[in-house]
């Protein structure tokens, strides 16, 4: 156990940051028993894989902070169900048009714009794509390719590792750790374009159902969860971040990312409550709009 190795400073730090993680956990499970009862079945199950983001990363570092010799397992569990969630939050903004059926008819002449981030954001004479069956699957496929292979991956690196060809922070090219890493990154970018997509071709009409916020949220979760914590462990690797006995640069940049995660998770959790609490009305179905309208105009 570290809590024996630590003053009363660091004590005190780490139990102020496991009361975080619990208080956390606590306020997404209210927030499920919400869910569960006032949400349709249809958009349940999506919905509260993807509040449980912020809790379950802010739960897998507080693991990892407490026993260090976890790090491994507690950092790839986090990264897998987050390949999930990415999926999930595709298929929510499809729910949330009301299905892929009503979509399709929303956006019949419509053309999704390729053009965008992460992959293609500067690549502004890319052409428009038509709304199809054919490129909603495209997208979907996109986004489930990440959630399938980062768990093989996963099996992968720790069975190198329990053979001892699997260092995580040994980046030099003999390893498999820079390699597996790279796959990974390639991956998680394929899967994060299908999403801002998406996110481009409907946030006009999901304005009603503050997809923006949540949109904010999950881009928030991403880029804290990999950008923040790749930059740190190169810091770390490069020695910025100093040694201080008994912790190695890699271990303190460790600490200092799983510190920073569970604080920055317990921040999304709240935010979430809030976003995610309020009921939205459905849309109207694209084929009753105009119909109702007409009979509006008419009804005296």
């Amino acid at each position: 156990s570290l809590s024996a190795g630590l003053d009363l400073p660091g004590r005190f730090l780490f139990a102020i940051l496991t009361l975080m993680t619990l208080i956390a956990n606590l306020v997404f499970l209210e927030e499920a028993v919400y869910i569960y009862r006032k949400i349709p079945s249809s958009k349940r199950s999506i919905i509260i894989w993807i509040n449980a983001a912020a809790p379950v990363i802010a739960s897998t570092s507080c693991i990892g902070m407490w026993i260090p010799r976890s790090t491994m397992f507690t950092d790839f569990t986090a990264a897998v169900f987050f390949a999930v969630v990415i999926h999930k939050f595709l298929l929510m903004m499809i729910k949330e048009c009301g299905g892929q059926k009503q979509l399709l008819q929303r956006f019949e002449n419509g053309r999704f714009k390729i053009s965008t981030g992460p992959c293609c954001c500067c690549c502004l004479c890319l052409p428009r794509v038509r709304i199809t069956r054919q490129t909603l699957f495209m997208l979907k496929l996109g986004t489930f390719q990440f959630a399938f292979l980062r768990p093989v991956l996963m099996f992968l690196s720790i069975v190198l590792w329990t053979n001892g060809n699997y260092t995580l922070y040994n980046l030099s090219l003999k390893g498999a750790a820079i390699w597996i890493s790279c796959f990974v990154g390639v991956l998680t970018i394929i899967a994060l374009w299908p999403v801002g997509i998406m996110f481009q071709q409907v946030r006009t009409l999901l304005s009603c159902k503050n997809i923006i916020p949540k949109f904010a949220l999950y881009q928030f979760i991403v880029i804290l969860n990999h950008l923040q914590t790749a930059i740190i462990n190169i810091l770390a690797k490069q020695r910025i971040i100093p040694c201080a006995p008994p912790l190695s640069s890699s271990a303190r940049g460790s600490y200092m990312i799983q510190q920073l995660l569970i604080m920055e998770m317990f921040l999304i959790t709240l935010i979430s409550r809030v976003v995610y609490r309020r009921r939205y009305d459905d849309l109207e179905p694209p084929e009753c709009t105009a119909e109702e309208a007409e009979d509006g105009k008419q009804t005296p």
